[in-house]
């Protein structure tokens, strides 16, 4: 049985390892600069959560980076169903690193499903997607390349299947501000929820801040968001929400209009090796 955990809820066990998951820390721990530019992998801070950003999208000639919709949950740690999990409302100020200005939450997953009267368990337990809009004074220093590995090259397919080999750029501030131990390459072992999410391996594998944080598939294209962690049967893994699906959602029940992936403006190299050292 697979037990699902947001945020920092795992302390013993970041403790005895440092290959845990996903998810909030204070924004206090934050290693870094704000003078940084907007790209993914920045970190954003919702009300003293701190998550990583995934990718950059657009929407009516809107700017928006996505982060998880747990970022800015209001219930306890142990709260996964989005459907029935609460959330700050709509229009939050969120930080971002780089900006000069906050950003604001105009979409939650949590928030539409709880709206729409979702009923599908599998939505309500891995539709885990958020997006904060730039502020408009911020949007010309926004990049949409991911940092090391470039792309993504385009939003990828639902498929996932075993060995899949994937790609991630996590940014917490427990890893001390060591930019090399950012990138992460990983590997696909299960697809769970009729597609919705992935349970997947990588080296060096999340840790607590990195949840939201963006994966490439082997061609770069964007394919998820990282969400949960599993203590069971495959401890210490990753659960990573289907992008695919997600983006679907907020379309369908967003209100935002047509919210669409931004393309890296820097081809994809898959060299983990280059990406520790760029």
């Amino acid at each position: 049985m697979e037990t699902r955990v947001p945020r920092g809820a795992l302390a013993s066990l970041i403790a005895a390892v440092v290959a845990i998951a996903a998810f909030v820390l204070p924004a206090s721990a934050s290693a870094d600069h704000a003078e940084d530019p907007i790209h993914p992998g920045v970190m954003t801070f919702t009300e003293g959560g701190q998550c990583t950003s995934n990718f950059v999208f657009t929407a009516g000639g809107r700017t928006l980076i996505g982060q998880a919709a747990h970022c800015s949950g209001t219930g306890a740690a142990t709260d996964t169903n989005g459907c029935d999990a609460g959330s700050l409302p709509l229009g939050t100020e969120v930080e971002i690193d780089g900006a000069t200005r906050p950003g604001k939450l105009v979409y939650s997953s949590w928030i539409a499903m709880r709206q729409n009267g979702e009923t599908d368990p599998d939505a309500c337990a891995y539709n885990d997607f958020a997006l904060v809009e730039v502020d408009p004074a911020d949007a010309a220093n926004v990049s949409p390349t991911v940092p090391g590995f470039g792309g993504p090259t385009g939003l990828g397919g639902s498929e996932a299947a075993l060995g899949d080999t994937v790609y991630s750029y996590g940014n917490s501030s427990l890893r001390q501000g060591i930019a090399q131990l950012r990138p992460k390459q990983g590997t696909v072992v299960s697809s769970e929820g009729q597609g919705w999410s992935r349970t997947v391996y990588t080296v060096t594998p999340g840790v607590p801040g990195d949840s939201g944080s963006g994966f490439l598939s082997a061609d770069g294209a964007a394919i998820g968001t990282l969400s949960t962690l599993a203590l069971a049967p495959t401890p210490a893994s990753n659960g990573v929400a289907d992008l695919r699906k997600e983006l679907a959602y907020a379309n369908q029940h967003g209100g935002l209009g047509q919210v669409s992936l931004v393309n890296g403006t820097e081809p994809f190299d898959p060299d983990i090796v280059g990406a520790i050292l760029d």
